[in-house]
């Protein structure tokens, strides 16, 4: 075979080559479509516009690697805002100190918001005193004449304070004995139960 012969073999083989190149390149061609409507929107879309709709088409290259889709990166930040630093605890202050006061006269307990009652004179009788001179009942009191006519004493009842347990628990209590006695009361007497309701609520605020 002469020398032409062998120059066209070659080029034949470099025209073959190229167009089966050209060829795999068509295979991953896209056709996209621009649609603009008479409104002059414009939309893209992989189908043919409608017959109202001024229609472009596109080649895209489907070789060229695609970006992450929106919702990735929506559903990301999503899953980051989700869960916050948590919060530090809110810490409440205890309600009001309350007392557990015993009497002097017959030794009953009551609850009391002051641990230093006021002194007050008692009949000897009730306190179980054994009768001793008058001037004597108390150092820090001289006789007078109510003491020597009633034989009476000074007495003075005995506090100590809760634990915020226990006044939170005494609280509840009054609270539940408020509302019996509101939903059982006249018309007449129901504003002073219902301040009593709100400072009980108050208190309870606490627990």
């Amino acid at each position: 075979m002469n020398r032409f012969g062998v120059g066209m073999l070659f080029l034949c083989g470099l025209l073959i080559g190229s167009l089966a190149m050209f060829a795999h390149a068509q295979d991953n061609t896209i056709t996209a479509y621009k649609c603009t409507s008479a409104q002059g929107q414009v939309s893209y879309q992989g189908a043919p516009c409608k017959h109202d709709q001024k229609q472009q088409t596109l080649q895209l290259d489907g070789n060229e690697p695609g970006s992450p889709p929106a919702q990735d990166k929506e559903d990301d930040t999503q899953q980051i805002t989700a869960t916050p630093a948590p919060r530090p605890p809110v810490l409440k202050t205890p309600p009001s100190l309350m007392y557990s006061c015993t009497r002097a006269t017959d030794g009953k307990t009551y609850l009391s918001n002051n641990g230093n009652p006021a002194p007050y004179y008692a009949p000897l009788a009730m306190t179980g005193i054994i009768p001793t001179p008058l001037g004597q009942t108390s150092p820090h009191v001289k006789a007078n004449a109510t003491m020597v006519a009633s034989h009476y004493t000074q007495v003075q009842d005995q506090c100590q304070p809760m634990s915020p347990q226990d006044t939170c628990s005494e609280l509840r209590s009054q609270y539940d004995d408020n509302e019996k006695k509101l939903s059982r009361a006249f018309k007449s007497d129901q504003p002073a139960l219902q301040q009593r309701e709100s400072e009980l609520l108050a208190e309870l605020s606490h627990c």
